[in-house]
Parts: structure tokens; C-alpha cells; sequence
């Protein structure tokens, strides 16, 4: 095997790109049918190896220690590389067109609905240009930054056809046999409440050994989260997805850690089109994004679910994140009449927010008449309205309305039309029918539409964002999560809350925008505030989620009944809470145990929440000294987070006795807290 490391070329244009990948000689393609390429990100922290042998390409990967040596810790072993088409097989028989292609790459943008304002980020960029056999031509292309990579598939027009189906991949992820996941099962189709699955909102299991059944046999759902040991940790998701190709996930793993890329099941959509991908060509696939490192930070704070994908149309106006009351959330079907609207719209009037979010059955119980009335009403209270849609079509049975308005453009254009009259700025849609192709079209055609009458779209019983921040610009967020809704109907979920709520800032929303609908400050989660499903968490804990769980419009579970009865420090906390940021740091954590989250205000002001799921206190230390910014010299005394006075809302150590108070960290930027059981911390 000939072995040859790249090296990196900052001068290489696109027009020698083009020209090495066609123009390599037979001898040199023969010479390339064995070798092996290491690809290093340019501040040499992540090393990926490409490997040609005897016709099947793959990868593996992992990161170096800041050691005098530079030992080299692979987290990623070798694992496969290819497609299944109607044009042939691309995953065997494969030779090398050429030497890869080499640059480097500076991303920079400005992402406004997630976890980072303004991103730079560096990457060392591949081409390996292909052939498969009987000349058929395809690139891999390979990204890889500081703790992560990015890979997709090239294909150009094969011979005199323009048009190729993906029937299914070869790509995988080879984790050692050691690790442990942290990874939820893909469902059954048609399953569930009225037949609405699969929907991303199926529990998690932790720390489980390679090898384990998923609960329904069809794999896992991206993200999956895998800890390798004492090594490090591997997050693998998919981004840059859109409506020429279908949603994948994981495939059951083997007991030697092996996962492949899994398609749609053909019950999905109700048994309504391919598993499959129709791509005209050239064309490319969905991106495959790792993020490897020692610890959970990089997992946490990486944006390479944006950094490779680029926004699809302008905004067609400057679209603004804010706070949302929801009445169905505590108040239930019953509370989508009029007059229970108008208490919401008030509520949110109160506390200053900027929305309020009008649920299921308004069609049916307040009628659109009555609802124009409603839209003049909260414009009068200075609060603007979302408005929720039932998804169908043919793929559910779900009976909200309002039903079959979202589905056929022509009507679609016009229900959108009506709404940008009356002042609504946003819609939630509902109930969506799976990964296929089919669907994952209905998404882009629903943000596209909306862009053009300046709605923002929430999506909710739906799949994982992919990327869509950055694509889509009037896109709010995606469920996709086991979320609020089910505290209110099973106590199961709420004894659980702790722990789920602990592992959603490492795995789901560190890959997309979650729509959780959470911080819950009622005790009783009923009308009355009596009986019913009871919250075990602590106040604080809940005050903890509205910063750990990202969402640039976040619909938050407060209630009437909370300004009567929740401290008036709860209530303040909640007035001013932001829902936009620009930085995102972990301070420590392990996924379902304890989370400590600091995300940073748009205003450089920096919130610490602090979760703890366990049954028993725990003491943390927290460095602060990673919060360190030139903003903050505005916010704290000596321009230094970590030497500053921080106000502190907390559950007390017994996790039972919320309050407010002052904390300083000490002359090294240590805070030493006690956070309670299933209890919570922030500070800000």
C-alpha cells in the first residue's frame, strides 16, 4: 500500500480543482488504487485518514494531545464509504481519479436562531475525486475543523443521464467496541397517537454497550451521542438537508460498534413515496457531521451543523425571536375558545413578551371571523400572534384542525395571505409523516412559502432540523424531542424530567433549534393548579431550562395562575429572559446527571444555568474564568466574569426552598455552589 500524507495548498482555485480531477493518467490512477491520505484541520487537533483498498473507500478518525509527541487518539476506527444508485454501485470496486485536492477553507456568517451570533470557523478542505466500477465518476468531499468533520458525495451527470436515484448508502461509523451510547430508537411508522409516528420522540437509553436492540428495531435517530471510554466523546448527526433527499439515521450497531446510514421505511408517509432519493444531477447528499474531542465541550458548542450549509433565499424582512405564552400546554383543548385566548394574550402582555401562540382546534371552536377579531385584539396589546396548522394530507389521523391547509400550495398561498393581513407572524405546523423524500419537501416548501408573507415557522410531531437555521432564515425551531406536552399527560415523564432535561443541551439541541415548550412554574400542572400530574423538579431547575434549552421563540408553559401565585423573583427572571444569544459555553456536565450551561445575551450579559437530575445535592465548583469576554467589561466590575457579583436564583440545597441572593467568585473566578436534588441553579 502506497501511503501519502496532504499536504495543504492555500493557492489551488477552483479551475485547478477541475482540471487534477479529470485529467489524471491511467498509470496514476493505477498507482492510487491502494493508498491512504491523512487529512488534518488546520490547527492540527482532528486527523481524518482516507484509505483506497482493493476497491472500498474508508475513513477513520480522531484527535492529537497537545503532548510534545502529538499522540494520536482515534475515536473513529475504519469505517465505510459509498452509495447504492440506480446508476451502479458506488460503495466497491472503486479507483482513484487523481490525487485528492487540497485548501483551506474561513467560514464566516452570522446565525441568528441558535446557540453563536457570529461563527468563524476554520477548516482544511478535501476533494477525492472517484470512479466507480464502469467509469462511473463521484467525489468525496471532506471538511475537517478543530473537533469535527463533515463529508458528503459528489455526483455529476453519468454518461447522457441527468437524473439518479439513491437507493441507500454504504457510509458508516465504526465506534470501538468499548463505547456507549447516549441514543434514542428510531419508531415504528404509523404508530402512536392517530397514527402520527415517527416523530423523533421516543426516550432515551444511556450509557448502553455496542450491540444493544434498539426498542423497535429500526435504529437510532440522529443525533446519536457515543462515549468511547476515557478517550473522549462522538456526536454523529446529518445537516445541509433538503428537499432533494430523504432523512436517514443510524442503523442498529453491531457488538463491534459498526452504524450505518439507514433510509426511510416504506410505511412512512402512509405508505406514500420512495425510501429512497431522486437527484438530478450534478447533485449532491446530505452532509454527515462528527464532532470528536476529549471532553463535551466541543460537543456542546459545535457549530458544524452550519458551517457547511449556506441560506437558501434573503429573509424577506428582519424576522425577531422573542417569548410566547401557549395556553394548551397547561390549559389543554379546552382552553382554544376566545376568551381563554384573550387571558393568554394579556398574560403575555404582562410580562412583556412579544407572542403569544394560538394552539389546535381554533378553526372549529373560535372560527376565523371570530379569530381576526383575536388578531386585532392582541395587536391592540402589543402582541403578536403564531397560529398552529394540522400538517395533513394523508400520512395521520390526527382530528385538530386546521386541517389540510398546510399540504396544497394553492391553498397554502392563500391561508398565508389571510394571516400576513391580520398581523400573525408566525404558524406552528403538526403531525408530519417521516423522513421520506416526500416529506422532507413539504418542510422546504412551507419555509419557503411562508418567507414570501414574512411568517416564521415552528415545526412540531416532526423530524430533526438539519441545518435549517442557516437555510431557511424564517425558520423558528423543530420538536423533534420528547417535550413538554407529555409531562401534562403521564407523571412517568415527569419522575424523568430531571434526567431527560439533562441530556437535551449534549445531544438534540446541540445539533438544532428545540422547541421544547417547557419551564413549567405551576406545581400541579391542571387548570386549577389542583390534582393532575405533579412536577417533581424544583422551580429553579425550570427557570434553569429556559436557558439550557435553545429556541429563538421559546412558548413557555406559564399560566395566569403563576402571577398569583409563583415569587415575584420567578416572574421577574421570566420577564427579562432571553431567547437569543451569542455565545454558548459548557462549564461541566454528564449527559442525564447534571448540566452547567452558559449561554451569552445578545447585550454581552452572560446567564449560568445549573441542572442537577439526581436524587441527592451536589457540590460544583465553576470555573468562570471561561466566560471571560471583552463585552463583559459593561457588565461586570474589571471587565472579568469571573471576578464580578452575580445575582443568583436557586432551589436551596434541600432543592425545596427557592430564593433569590448574591454570589461573588472568589480572587481565582471559582464559584463553589450546593444544588439541591432534581433542583436547579442560575446565574446572570
Amino acid at each position: 500500500m502506497k501511503t501519502k500524507i496532504l499536504t495543504v495548498c492555500r493557492t489551488l482555485t477552483a479551475l485547478l480543482v477541475t482540471l487534477w480531477c479529470t485529467a489524471a493518467s491511467a498509470q496514476e490512477r493505477r498507482e492510487l488504487d491502494d493508498a491512504t491520505w491523512t487529512v488534518e484541520s488546520p490547527d492540527r487537533h482532528t486527523k481524518v485518514i482516507v484509505s483506497l483498498n482493493r476497491g472500498q473507500l474508508t475513513y477513520s478518525a480522531g484527535y492529537t494531545l497537545h503532548n510534545e509527541s502529538r499522540d494520536y487518539v482515534e475515536l473513529l476506527e475504519p469505517s465505510p464509504l459509498g452509495l447504492y444508485t440506480n446508476e451502479g454501485d458506488f460503495s466497491r470496486n472503486l479507483e482513484a481519479s487523481g490525487e485528492p485536492i487540497i485548501s483551506t477553507r474561513t467560514v464566516n456568517y452570522t446565525l441568528r436562531q441558535s446557540k453563536k451570533h457570529q461563527v468563524s470557523a476554520d477548516y482544511t478542505v478535501a476533494l477525492f475525486p472517484l470512479h466507480a466500477e464502469g467509469q462511473k465518476p463521484f467525489t468525496l468531499e471532506m471538511w475537517v475543523g478543530d473537533h469535527k468533520l463533515a463529508f458528503r458525495y459528489q455526483l455529476p451527470i453519468q454518461g447522457e443521464h441527468a437524473a439518479l436515484v439513491v437507493n441507500g448508502e454504504a457510509t458508516g461509523f465504526n465506534l470501538p467496541n468499548d463505547a456507549t451510547g447516549f441514543i434514542s430508537p428510531q419508531s415504528d411508522a404509523l404508530i402512536g397517537w392517530k397514527r402520527t409516528k415517527p416523530s423523533y420522540e421516543e426516550e432515551y437509553v444511556l450509557d448502553v454497550p455496542m450491540g444493544t436492540p434498539s426498542k423497535y428495531g429500526h435504529g437510532w435517530t440522529f443525533p446519536c451521542l457515543f462515549r468511547v471510554g476515557e478517550k473522549g466523546w462522538v456526536e454523529i448527526s446529518e445537516t445541509g438537508l433538503d428537499g432533494r433527499y430523504c432523512g436517514s439515521h443510524l442503523s442498529e450497531g453491531t457488538k463491534e460498534g459498526l452504524f450505518t446510514i439507514a433510509f426511510p421505511m416504506p410505511e412512512e408517509n402512509n405508505g406514500f413515496g420512495s425510501t429512497g432519493a431522486q437527484m438530478g444531477l450534478p447533485g449532491t447528499t446530505p452532509w454527515r457531521t462528527v464532532t470528536l474531542a476529549p471532553n463535551l465541550a466541543p460537543v456542546v458548542e459545535s457549530t458544524v451543523t452550519w458551517d457547511v450549509v449556506e441560506e437558501l433565499y434573503a429573509p424577506s424582512q428582519d424576522y425577531k425571536g422573542g417569548r410566547s405564552t401557549w395556553s394548551w400546554i397547561i390549559w389543554q383543548d379546552e382552553s382554544i375558545v376566545y376568551d381563554d385566548q384573550v387571558a393568554f394574550i394579556d398574560l403575555a402582555s404582562a410580562l412583556g413578551w412579544e407572542y403569544c401562540l394560538i394552539d389546535g382546534g381554533w378553526e372549529t371552536n373560535i372560527g376565523r371571523d371570530r379569530m381576526e377579531q383575536l388578531f386585532a385584539y392582541a395587536k391592540s396589546k402589543g402582541v403578536a400572534p403564531f397560529v398552529w396548522y394540522n400538517s395533513n394530507g394523508g400520512w395521520n389521523d390526527a382530528p385538530q384542525c386546521a386541517k389540510h391547509r398546510m399540504y396544497s400550495p394553492i391553498v397554502r398561498k392563500k391561508e398565508m395571505a389571510w394571516l400576513a393581513r391580520h398581523g400573525v407572524k408566525g404558524i406552528k405546523v403538526d403531525f408530519f409523516g417521516g423522513d421520506k423524500q416526500e416529506t422532507i419537501r413539504l418542510y422546504e416548501q412551507i419555509l419557503s412559502d411562508a418567507n414570501d408573507y414574512g411568517i416564521q415557522v415552528i415545526f412540531h410531531g416532526c423530524t430533526l432540523p438539519r441545518g435549517w437555521e442557516r437555510m431557511y432564515p424564517n425558520y423558528v425551531g423543530s420538536e423533534a424531542v420528547l417535550a413538554s406536552e407529555n409531562l401534562v399527560f403521564n407523571q412517568h415523564y415527569d419522575n424523568m424530567e430531571g434526567q431527560n432535561a439533562c441530556l437535551h443541551p449534549f445531544i438534540r439541541n446541540a445539533v438544532g433549534s428545540m422547541e421544547f415548550g417547557g419551564t413549567i412554574l405551576q406545581r400541579h400542572l391542571t387548570r386549577s393548579g389542583k390534582g393532575g400530574r405533579t412536577r417533581i423538579v424544583g422551580d429553579c431547575f425550570e427557570l434553569a431550562t429556559a436557558i439550557a434549552f435553545q429556541n429563538i421563540v421559546q412558548n413557555f408553559a406559564l399560566t395566569p395562575l403563576d402571577l398569583k401565585e409563583a415569587p415575584a423573583f420567578e416572574i421577574e427572571f421570566m420577564k427579562q429572559v432571553p431567547t437569543q444569544w451569542q455565545d454558548t459555553r459548557l462549564i461541566d456536565g454528564y449527559p442525564g446527571k447534571y448540566c452547567v450551561l452558559a449561554r451569552q445575551a445578545m447585550d454581552g450579559k452572560w446567564y449560568v444555568a445549573v441542572m442537577n437530575a439526581e436524587k441527592k445535592a451536589k457540590t460544583l465548583t465553576l470555573d468562570l474564568n471561561l466566560l471571560n469576554s471583552t463585552i463583559l467589561s459593561a457588565q461586570l466590575p474589571g471587565g472579568k466574569a469571573a471576578r464580578g457579583q452575580w445575582q443568583m436564583v436557586s432551589d436551596g440545597a434541600d432543592g425545596k426552598t427557592p430564593a433569590q441572593s448574591a454570589v461573588t467568585a472568589d480572587k481565582k473566578g471559582l464559584v463553589k455552589l450546593t444544588v439541591g436534588p432534581q433542583s436547579g441553579i442560575v446565574l446572570f
